[in-house]
């Protein structure tokens, strides 16, 4: 089996790529190609690939410069999820994070994705709380990872 190949967001094929990603496990807070170029000029965006196949994307939302919190976001489409591509995305946004200074770790999940939930709790993180974005219908559920972790 070929290696998975993380690769940060460069480019216009490379942002809808994500923007693929994005849409399909959030398909209730869809996104267009600007809002996608905005995200990727304040987050780090990355693409995965297995051979040419994409299989995910994750986002890393640094820290502000006043704070120590940055979110982490690994997305993995459906048809490839249980193989280990979650941890191995998850496991570069938080070594991403952890280097450009952030101390404490926070996830996103949309509650129709039980899979991303459990995938996140099995990370160690816990829910801190649960909102519907304005117009929505399904709940957010933000999570920080336990300390120690």
């Amino acid at each position: 089996m070929t290696d998975l190949r993380i690769e940060r967001v460069d480019g216009d094929a490379a942002l809808v790529d994500w923007q693929s990603v994005h849409d399909a496990i959030i398909p209730t807070a869809v996104l267009t190609l600007a809002e996608v170029s905005e995200r990727a000029r304040r987050n780090r965006l990355s693409v995965a690939y297995l051979d040419d196949v994409l299989v995910g994307c994750f986002t890393v939302r640094p820290p502000a410069a006043d704070a120590s919190v940055a979110t982490v976001i690994a997305r993995v489409l459906p048809a490839h999820r249980g193989r280990g591509f979650g941890t191995r995305l998850y496991t570069h946004g938080l070594a991403l994070a952890r280097g450009l200074g952030a101390e404490v770790v926070e996830t996103c999940v949309l509650e129709s994705n039980p899979e991303g939930l459990r995938f996140a709790l099995s990370q160690g993180f816990v829910e801190t709380e649960r909102y519907v974005l304005p117009g929505g219908t399904v709940p957010f559920i933000d999570l920080r990872l336990a300390r120690g972790r």
